[in-house]
């Protein structure tokens, strides 16, 4: 999936604290590392993993966070709702977007 979203002009800048390289882009340790503004934060890890992950999406500004299939966090929920992210769970970006006729408007 990221690499159908980057042919579609989506900017993926992978977070992974066991890797160097995904999907063709230098993977980052964390979100704080990122060098450029992080507008929404699509969460591929465990679950349990999510809630810090909310964290570091509000410490930086994000605007939503995005759990994937599957992926359920009640605290991830409730850490981003109340720093005002949106915040989706256990849904695919590519049937969201499919759905809705979501697409990258040029820039």
């Amino acid at each position: 999936m990221p690499a159908g979203l980057q042919q579609r002009g989506f900017r993926i800048i992978p977070i992974n604290p066991y890797a160097d390289e995904l999907f063709g882009e230098r993977v980052y340790r964390s979100l704080a590392d990122v060098p450029e503004p992080i507008d929404l934060v699509d969460v591929f890890r465990p679950a349990g993993e999510a809630a810090d992950i909310a964290r570091q999406a509000v410490a930086v500004g994000a605007k939503a966070v995005w759990l994937q299939l599957d992926i359920r966090s009640d605290e991830a929920r409730r850490i981003a709702e109340a720093a005002g992210l949106d915040f989706v769970e256990d849904e695919c970006t590519a049937v969201t977007s499919s759905l809705y006729r979501i697409r990258k408007t040029a820039a």
